[in-house]
């Protein structure tokens, strides 16, 4: 079983880039995709529906061309789940769920504090708010995996300026806490338990020619129950080519 998670920042700008073209040569059983920006009346062009995919989305309500999650798969689904029960959360479009048998995998897109104090505090609100329920599926029973952009790091490894994000959203000490703590409660890190010691990013700033020189941050994950552990086969996270400002994680499983 393959999956990809992939900030598209913008599935129609992916798309004109050569994503869907990259996407039909990867052999993927699902894609989970965040920030869509786009709602599903403008994803009509064939380009948006490859051939033996199903394909579902959560769009933002809050404001169009903003947010959004999908998740696209070989297999339909049993169930799909857009809301975790918190307006402020579901209606900027960062949780979808698709349940297959005893396995959900989610498209998540946790929010950012770049912008200011307002989000900052948003995304503290999240991170204490989803944490129970993050527990809730651990002690399930059922398998998980968790795909999105999480907008955090995780340690030094994962961030090439260590020292000088220390007070900067997505490295703050609070953050890196939260998030450690997942995968020391029972979730795993799919890349980070297949390379110990990698130093591979998912994401680099559009300024400073950033991604030329390599000076970016690891902040999309595949966290996964430890139920699944043992079934990790490999992991990539594709820089290029370049389809958005994040690249494509993809985790393969065994079946």
């Amino acid at each position: 079983m393959r999956i990809i998670s992939f900030n598209a920042n913008g599935i129609r700008s992916a798309a004109t880039k050569g994503f869907f073209d990259w996407f039909a040569a990867q052999q993927a059983d699902v894609l989970c995709l965040q920030e869509t920006k786009a709602q599903v009346d403008q994803l009509g062009d064939a380009v948006f529906a490859p051939t033996g995919y199903q394909r579902h989305f959560r769009d933002a309500s809050t404001k169009k061309g903003y947010s959004g999650v999908a998740i696209y798969s070989r297999r339909a689904p049993d169930e799909v789940r857009t809301g975790l029960g918190w307006e402020a959360f579901d209606e900027e479009g960062r949780y979808i769920e698709a349940r297959y048998g005893n396995l959900s995998v989610v498209s998540m897109y946790l929010p950012s504090g770049s912008s200011g104090d307002e989000r900052q505090q948003f995304k503290f609100k999240v991170m204490d708010w989803i944490a129970p329920i993050f527990a809730q599926w651990l002690a399930s029973g059922s398998d998980y995996v968790l795909c999105g952009d999480w907008n955090i790091v995780r340690s030094r490894l994962d961030i090439k300026n260590w020292t000088s994000n220390q007070k900067n959203s997505g490295c703050l000490p609070e953050e890196r806490a939260w998030l450690n703590g997942l995968c020391e409660h029972g979730w795993v890190d799919a890349y980070r338990h297949l390379r110990p010691e990698g130093e591979d990013y998912s994401w680099w700033s559009q300024r400073g020619a950033a991604r030329a020189k390599n000076v970016g941050w690891r902040i999309d994950y595949q966290l996964l129950t430890a139920s699944l552990r043992d079934r990790l086969n490999g992991c990539a996270i594709h820089a290029e080519p370049k389809f958005s400002d994040h690249a494509p994680v993809v985790v393969d499983y065994a079946d």
